[in-house]
């Protein structure tokens, strides 16, 4: 898992995975510049079960927690399944407003 090419896609809204010159996955968000909504984690078919949406995730949610300046809202259920099994993480979490 080493040798995979995070990236962020800013004018397409969505990281990136590759594993060589093969797109395997993608996270896509969008970004109100106080949150960031992370709304669908996909696998490219041929490449799932490797792992490669929690690879995905885990450097999206360490990218967005280095920047600072933002929170994550998980939209997608993937993303919200990878914060229940990471709570650790939950710092970098968008908190709704108790009503």
């Amino acid at each position: 898992m080493a040798d995979l090419l995070f990236a962020d896609d800013k004018t397409a809204s969505r990281y990136t995975l590759h594993d060589g010159d093969d797109l395997v996955s993608v996270l896509d968000y969008r970004d109100d510049g106080r949150t960031v909504a992370l709304t669908r984690a996909f696998t490219i078919p041929t490449f799932r079960g490797h792992g490669y949406a929690a690879v995905i995730t885990e450097r999206a949610v360490d990218a967005i927690e280095a920047a600072g300046d933002r929170e994550i809202l998980p939209v997608c259920w993937y993303v919200g399944e990878w914060f229940e099994a990471h709570p650790e993480r939950a710092g970098v979490l968008h908190q709704r407003p108790v009503s």
